[in-house]
Protein backbone atom coordinates (compact mmCIF):
# COMPACT_ATOMS: atom_id res chain seq x y z
CA UNK A 1 0.00 0.00 0.00
CA UNK A 2 1.23 3.47 -0.87
CA UNK A 3 -0.44 6.83 -0.69
CA UNK A 4 -1.76 8.92 2.21
CA UNK A 5 -2.21 7.91 5.83
CA UNK A 6 -3.84 9.71 8.73
CA UNK A 7 -2.02 9.62 12.07
CA UNK A 8 -4.09 10.46 15.14
CA UNK A 9 -3.21 10.76 18.80
CA UNK A 10 -1.96 12.98 21.57
CA UNK A 11 1.61 13.18 20.26
CA UNK A 12 2.17 11.77 16.79
CA UNK A 13 5.32 13.32 15.34
CA UNK A 14 7.38 10.14 15.73
CA UNK A 15 4.74 8.03 13.97
CA UNK A 16 4.24 10.55 11.18
CA UNK A 17 8.00 10.78 10.61
CA UNK A 18 8.26 6.99 10.34
CA UNK A 19 5.36 6.93 7.86
CA UNK A 20 7.01 9.61 5.74
CA UNK A 21 10.28 7.66 5.67
CA UNK A 22 8.26 4.60 4.64
CA UNK A 23 7.07 6.56 1.61
CA UNK A 24 3.64 7.81 2.68
CA UNK A 25 2.08 11.24 2.70
CA UNK A 26 0.59 12.02 6.09
CA UNK A 27 -2.30 13.96 7.57
CA UNK A 28 -2.19 14.33 11.36
CA UNK A 29 -4.55 15.11 14.21
CA UNK A 30 -2.36 15.98 17.17
CA UNK A 31 -2.39 17.95 20.44
CA UNK A 32 0.80 19.87 19.66
CA UNK A 33 1.29 20.26 15.89
CA UNK A 34 4.89 21.24 16.59
CA UNK A 35 7.08 22.82 13.92
CA UNK A 36 8.75 19.60 12.81
CA UNK A 37 5.41 17.77 12.63
CA UNK A 38 3.79 20.52 10.56
CA UNK A 39 6.83 20.45 8.24
CA UNK A 40 6.21 16.83 7.21
CA UNK A 41 2.40 16.75 7.23
CA UNK A 42 0.12 17.72 4.36
CA UNK A 43 -2.37 18.90 6.96
CA UNK A 44 -2.12 19.19 10.76
CA UNK A 45 -5.25 19.58 12.85
CA UNK A 46 -4.67 20.46 16.50
CA UNK A 47 -6.96 19.52 19.39
CA UNK A 48 -7.04 20.72 22.99
CA UNK A 49 -8.82 17.80 24.66
CA UNK A 50 -9.31 14.19 23.60
CA UNK A 51 -13.06 14.84 23.40
CA UNK A 52 -12.36 16.72 20.15
CA UNK A 53 -10.30 13.96 18.57
CA UNK A 54 -13.02 11.92 16.84
CA UNK A 55 -14.61 14.98 15.22
CA UNK A 56 -11.28 16.26 13.94
CA UNK A 57 -10.33 12.85 12.54
CA UNK A 58 -13.56 12.83 10.53
CA UNK A 59 -12.87 16.39 9.39
CA UNK A 60 -9.33 15.48 8.36
CA UNK A 61 -10.44 12.50 6.27
CA UNK A 62 -13.05 14.65 4.52
CA UNK A 63 -10.39 17.24 3.65
CA UNK A 64 -7.91 14.71 2.30
CA UNK A 65 -9.09 11.13 1.76
CA UNK A 66 -6.72 8.57 3.26
CA UNK A 67 -6.03 4.88 2.78
CA UNK A 68 -6.01 4.17 6.48
CA UNK A 69 -5.53 5.49 10.01
CA UNK A 70 -2.62 4.85 12.36
CA UNK A 71 -3.45 5.25 16.04
CA UNK A 72 -1.28 6.88 18.69
CA UNK A 73 -1.97 7.43 22.37
CA UNK A 74 -5.55 8.53 22.98
CA UNK A 75 -6.84 7.31 19.63
CA UNK A 76 -6.79 3.55 20.20
CA UNK A 77 -10.58 3.08 20.37
CA UNK A 78 -11.80 5.91 18.14
CA UNK A 79 -14.78 5.13 15.91
CA UNK A 80 -13.48 5.51 12.37
CA UNK A 81 -15.08 5.84 8.96
CA UNK A 82 -11.70 5.20 7.30
CA UNK A 83 -9.79 1.90 7.44
CA UNK A 84 -8.28 1.17 10.86
CA UNK A 85 -4.67 0.00 10.56
CA UNK A 86 -3.88 -1.79 13.77
CA UNK A 87 -5.43 -3.37 16.84
CA UNK A 88 -9.25 -3.63 16.84
CA UNK A 89 -10.88 -1.18 19.28
CA UNK A 90 -12.42 -3.90 21.46
CA UNK A 91 -9.02 -5.53 21.96
CA UNK A 92 -7.34 -2.17 22.57
CA UNK A 93 -9.98 -1.21 25.16
CA UNK A 94 -9.12 -4.24 27.24
CA UNK A 95 -5.50 -3.20 27.57
CA UNK A 96 -6.26 0.46 28.19
CA UNK A 97 -7.72 -0.73 31.51
CA UNK A 98 -4.88 -1.57 33.89
CA UNK A 99 -7.12 -3.88 35.92
CA UNK A 100 -8.02 -5.87 32.81
CA UNK A 101 -4.35 -5.97 31.81
CA UNK A 102 -3.46 -7.31 35.24
CA UNK A 103 -6.13 -10.00 34.89
CA UNK A 104 -4.76 -10.92 31.44
CA UNK A 105 -1.24 -11.37 32.84
CA UNK A 106 -2.65 -13.48 35.70
CA UNK A 107 -4.62 -15.64 33.25
CA UNK A 108 -1.41 -16.36 31.33
CA UNK A 109 0.34 -17.25 34.58
CA UNK A 110 2.96 -14.54 34.03
CA UNK A 111 4.93 -12.78 36.74
CA UNK A 112 3.14 -9.50 37.46
CA UNK A 113 2.91 -7.21 40.51
CA UNK A 114 0.60 -8.58 43.19
CA UNK A 115 -2.60 -6.62 43.76
CA UNK A 116 -2.95 -4.94 47.14
CA UNK A 117 -5.94 -3.89 49.18
CA UNK A 118 -6.29 -0.48 50.89
CA UNK A 119 -4.32 -0.70 54.11
CA UNK A 120 -1.46 -2.69 52.59
CA UNK A 121 1.59 -0.45 52.20
CA UNK A 122 3.79 0.59 50.56
CA UNK A 123 1.70 0.41 47.40
CA UNK A 124 2.00 1.59 43.81
CA UNK A 125 -1.19 3.52 43.09
CA UNK A 126 -2.28 3.74 39.43
CA UNK A 127 -5.44 5.12 37.80
CA UNK A 128 -7.07 2.33 35.82
CA UNK A 129 -6.98 4.48 32.69
CA UNK A 130 -4.31 6.75 31.27
CA UNK A 131 -0.89 6.34 29.68
CA UNK A 132 2.63 7.56 30.31
CA UNK A 133 2.71 6.69 34.02
CA UNK A 134 2.76 10.34 35.09
CA UNK A 135 -0.05 9.88 37.62
CA UNK A 136 1.43 6.77 39.25
CA UNK A 137 2.75 7.19 42.78
CA UNK A 138 4.00 5.13 45.73
CA UNK A 139 1.85 5.65 48.83
CA UNK A 140 2.75 4.49 52.32
CA UNK A 141 -0.34 5.22 54.43
CA UNK A 142 -4.08 5.75 54.30
CA UNK A 143 -3.50 9.51 54.43
CA UNK A 144 -1.11 9.43 51.48
CA UNK A 145 -3.52 7.28 49.47
CA UNK A 146 -6.41 9.65 50.22
CA UNK A 147 -4.32 12.68 49.22
CA UNK A 148 -3.26 11.00 45.96
CA UNK A 149 -6.83 9.87 45.13
CA UNK A 150 -8.09 13.43 45.73
CA UNK A 151 -5.88 14.61 42.86
CA UNK A 152 -7.90 12.44 40.46
CA UNK A 153 -11.47 12.50 41.81
CA UNK A 154 -13.96 9.90 40.61
CA UNK A 155 -11.26 7.91 38.85
CA UNK A 156 -10.98 4.21 39.78
CA UNK A 157 -7.51 3.00 40.59
CA UNK A 158 -5.41 -0.08 41.16
CA UNK A 159 -3.00 -0.79 44.02
CA UNK A 160 -0.04 -3.08 43.41
CA UNK A 161 3.01 -4.18 45.31
CA UNK A 162 6.01 -1.93 44.63
CA UNK A 163 8.49 -3.75 42.38
CA UNK A 164 12.07 -2.44 42.60
CA UNK A 165 14.31 -2.69 39.57
CA UNK A 166 14.99 -1.24 36.13
CA UNK A 167 12.02 0.01 34.09
CA UNK A 168 12.15 -1.51 30.61
CA UNK A 169 9.99 -2.45 27.66
CA UNK A 170 9.87 -4.56 24.51
CA UNK A 171 8.65 -3.26 21.17
CA UNK A 172 6.83 -6.06 19.34
CA UNK A 173 5.11 -6.51 16.01
CA UNK A 174 2.06 -8.82 16.16
CA UNK A 175 -0.44 -10.28 13.68
CA UNK A 176 -3.21 -11.13 16.15
CA UNK A 177 -1.84 -14.58 16.97
CA UNK A 178 1.95 -14.36 16.88
CA UNK A 179 4.51 -11.70 17.67
CA UNK A 180 8.17 -10.87 17.08
CA UNK A 181 10.21 -8.72 19.46
CA UNK A 182 11.79 -5.93 17.43
CA UNK A 183 13.79 -4.33 20.25
CA UNK A 184 14.32 -4.16 23.99
CA UNK A 185 14.42 -0.75 25.64
CA UNK A 186 15.49 0.76 28.92
CA UNK A 187 12.95 3.34 29.93
CA UNK A 188 13.95 6.74 31.29
CA UNK A 189 11.55 8.10 33.91
CA UNK A 190 11.01 11.71 34.96
CA UNK A 191 12.13 11.22 38.57
CA UNK A 192 11.64 13.75 41.33
CA UNK A 193 8.76 14.03 43.75
CA UNK A 194 6.07 14.97 41.21
CA UNK A 195 5.17 12.67 38.31
CA UNK A 196 8.36 10.71 39.03
CA UNK A 197 7.12 7.55 37.28
CA UNK A 198 6.21 9.37 34.08
CA UNK A 199 7.79 8.24 30.83
CA UNK A 200 10.64 10.57 29.82
CA UNK A 201 12.52 8.66 27.13
CA UNK A 202 14.35 5.46 26.29
CA UNK A 203 17.65 3.82 25.46
CA UNK A 204 17.66 1.04 22.84
CA UNK A 205 18.77 -1.72 23.15
CA UNK A 206 18.44 -2.62 26.84
CA UNK A 207 21.69 -4.08 28.21
CA UNK A 208 20.16 -5.74 31.28
CA UNK A 209 21.07 -9.44 31.75
CA UNK A 210 17.37 -10.32 31.66
CA UNK A 211 16.69 -8.49 28.38
CA UNK A 212 16.54 -11.73 26.40
CA UNK A 213 14.14 -13.36 28.83
CA UNK A 214 12.05 -10.18 28.72
CA UNK A 215 11.84 -10.38 24.91
CA UNK A 216 10.72 -14.02 25.12
CA UNK A 217 7.94 -13.13 27.56
CA UNK A 218 6.91 -10.12 25.47
CA UNK A 219 6.44 -12.28 22.37
CA UNK A 220 4.25 -14.65 24.37
CA UNK A 221 2.20 -11.76 25.76
CA UNK A 222 1.81 -9.86 22.50
CA UNK A 223 0.94 -13.02 20.59
CA UNK A 224 -1.79 -13.95 23.06
CA UNK A 225 -3.20 -10.42 23.28
CA UNK A 226 -4.96 -10.31 19.93
CA UNK A 227 -3.20 -7.03 19.10
CA UNK A 228 -2.22 -6.29 15.51
CA UNK A 229 0.79 -4.26 14.45
CA UNK A 230 2.92 -2.35 16.92
CA UNK A 231 2.45 -3.37 20.54
CA UNK A 232 4.66 -2.60 23.55
CA UNK A 233 5.02 -4.50 26.81
CA UNK A 234 6.36 -2.67 29.88
CA UNK A 235 8.40 -4.56 32.47
CA UNK A 236 10.44 -4.07 35.59
CA UNK A 237 13.72 -6.00 35.56
CA UNK A 238 14.94 -6.95 39.05
CA UNK A 239 18.37 -5.72 40.03
CA UNK A 240 19.30 -9.10 41.47
CA UNK A 241 18.21 -12.69 40.78
CA UNK A 242 14.68 -13.00 39.49
CA UNK A 243 12.49 -12.80 36.41
CA UNK A 244 11.07 -9.93 34.37
CA UNK A 245 7.84 -8.57 35.87
CA UNK A 246 5.15 -7.64 33.34
CA UNK A 247 3.60 -4.24 34.13
CA UNK A 248 1.49 -2.94 31.25
CA UNK A 249 0.61 -3.51 27.60
CA UNK A 250 0.32 -0.69 25.06
CA UNK A 251 -1.85 -1.69 22.05
CA UNK A 252 -0.40 0.97 19.72
CA UNK A 253 2.83 2.65 18.66
CA UNK A 254 5.00 3.50 21.66
CA UNK A 255 7.12 6.47 22.63
CA UNK A 256 10.17 4.24 22.13
CA UNK A 257 9.60 4.14 18.35
CA UNK A 258 12.40 6.59 17.58
CA UNK A 259 15.15 4.87 19.54
CA UNK A 260 14.03 1.48 18.18
CA UNK A 261 14.30 2.70 14.60
CA UNK A 262 17.59 4.52 15.18
CA UNK A 263 19.15 1.46 16.87
CA UNK A 264 17.89 -1.26 14.52
CA UNK A 265 17.52 0.51 11.18
CA UNK A 266 14.00 -0.92 10.89
CA UNK A 267 10.95 1.19 9.97
CA UNK A 268 8.18 0.44 12.45
CA UNK A 269 5.36 1.86 10.35
CA UNK A 270 6.37 -0.44 7.49
CA UNK A 271 6.53 -3.44 9.85
CA UNK A 272 3.19 -2.42 11.38
CA UNK A 273 1.50 -2.26 7.99
CA UNK A 274 2.97 -5.60 6.95
CA UNK A 275 1.61 -7.13 10.16
CA UNK A 276 -1.83 -5.76 9.30
CA UNK A 277 -1.51 -7.88 6.14
CA UNK A 278 -0.46 -10.93 8.18
CA UNK A 279 3.30 -10.72 7.61
CA UNK A 280 5.77 -10.66 10.49
CA UNK A 281 9.57 -10.21 10.50
CA UNK A 282 11.35 -13.49 9.90
CA UNK A 283 13.57 -12.93 12.95
CA UNK A 284 14.29 -10.42 15.66
CA UNK A 285 16.30 -7.53 14.20
CA UNK A 286 19.78 -7.03 15.61
CA UNK A 287 20.68 -3.66 17.08
CA UNK A 288 23.33 -1.85 15.02
CA UNK A 289 24.07 0.84 17.59
CA UNK A 290 22.62 2.45 20.69
CA UNK A 291 20.05 5.23 20.53
CA UNK A 292 18.79 7.48 23.33
CA UNK A 293 15.98 10.01 23.60
CA UNK A 294 14.90 12.14 26.53
CA UNK A 295 11.98 14.52 26.87
CA UNK A 296 12.86 17.79 28.60
CA UNK A 297 10.23 19.32 30.87
CA UNK A 298 9.78 22.92 32.01
CA UNK A 299 10.95 23.60 35.56
CA UNK A 300 8.74 26.73 35.65
CA UNK A 301 6.12 28.44 33.52
CA UNK A 302 7.87 29.65 30.36
CA UNK A 303 7.28 30.96 26.87
CA UNK A 304 9.33 29.53 23.98
CA UNK A 305 11.66 32.32 22.89
CA UNK A 306 13.61 30.73 20.05
CA UNK A 307 13.10 28.47 17.06
CA UNK A 308 14.96 25.34 18.15
CA UNK A 309 14.89 23.96 14.61
CA UNK A 310 18.48 25.14 14.34
CA UNK A 311 19.40 22.31 16.74
CA UNK A 312 17.84 19.53 14.64
CA UNK A 313 18.34 16.61 14.28
CA UNK A 314 19.55 16.53 17.88
CA UNK A 315 16.13 17.85 18.93
CA UNK A 316 12.59 16.97 17.89
CA UNK A 317 9.04 17.86 18.90
CA UNK A 318 10.03 21.49 18.39
CA UNK A 319 7.48 24.00 19.77
CA UNK A 320 6.66 27.21 17.97
CA UNK A 321 8.21 30.41 19.35
CA UNK A 322 5.66 32.13 21.54
CA UNK A 323 4.18 28.86 22.83
CA UNK A 324 3.39 29.05 26.56
CA UNK A 325 4.39 25.92 28.47
CA UNK A 326 3.36 25.47 32.11
CA UNK A 327 5.73 24.14 34.75
CA UNK A 328 6.05 20.40 34.29
CA UNK A 329 5.00 20.49 30.63
CA UNK A 330 7.03 18.84 27.88
CA UNK A 331 9.28 21.29 26.03
CA UNK A 332 11.28 19.29 23.48
CA UNK A 333 12.80 15.86 22.81
CA UNK A 334 16.57 15.43 22.65
CA UNK A 335 18.24 12.57 20.75
CA UNK A 336 21.64 10.93 20.39
CA UNK A 337 23.24 7.73 19.10
CA UNK A 338 26.52 5.97 19.81
CA UNK A 339 28.41 2.67 19.60
CA UNK A 340 27.66 1.95 23.26
CA UNK A 341 24.91 2.86 25.67
CA UNK A 342 27.24 5.10 27.66
CA UNK A 343 28.32 6.90 24.47
CA UNK A 344 24.71 7.50 23.45
CA UNK A 345 23.90 8.87 26.91
CA UNK A 346 26.98 11.08 26.86
CA UNK A 347 25.85 12.52 23.54
CA UNK A 348 22.40 12.99 24.98
CA UNK A 349 23.80 14.95 27.94
CA UNK A 350 25.77 17.18 25.56
CA UNK A 351 22.66 17.96 23.50
CA UNK A 352 20.59 18.54 26.65
CA UNK A 353 23.13 21.10 27.86
CA UNK A 354 22.81 22.92 24.54
CA UNK A 355 19.02 23.06 24.80
CA UNK A 356 19.11 24.21 28.42
CA UNK A 357 21.16 27.28 27.48
CA UNK A 358 18.08 28.40 25.55
CA UNK A 359 15.58 27.34 28.22
CA UNK A 360 17.42 29.25 30.95
CA UNK A 361 16.92 32.61 29.22
CA UNK A 362 13.21 32.21 28.42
Amino acid sequence: MTGRLLVAGFATRHIAASARIAGYRVVVVDHFCDLDLAAIAEDCLRFETLDELATLVDEATRRLPVEGVLMGSGAETLPLSARRLGTPPGVAARFLDKGETQAFFEELGLPAPRRLLPGEYPAMAKPLHGSGGWRNAVVSSDAELAAWAALYPDQPYLLQVVVPGTPASVSCIADGERAVAVATNRQLLRGGSDMGYGFAGSVTPCDHPLAGAMADLAEEIAGASGCIGAVGIDFVLPDGPGTPIAIELNPRFQGTLETVEAATGENLVRLHLEACEGRLPAARPAARRYAARRILFADRDLVIGDDLSILAPAVADIPRPGTAIPAGGAVVSVRAVGPTGSAALAGLDKHISGVRTYMERW
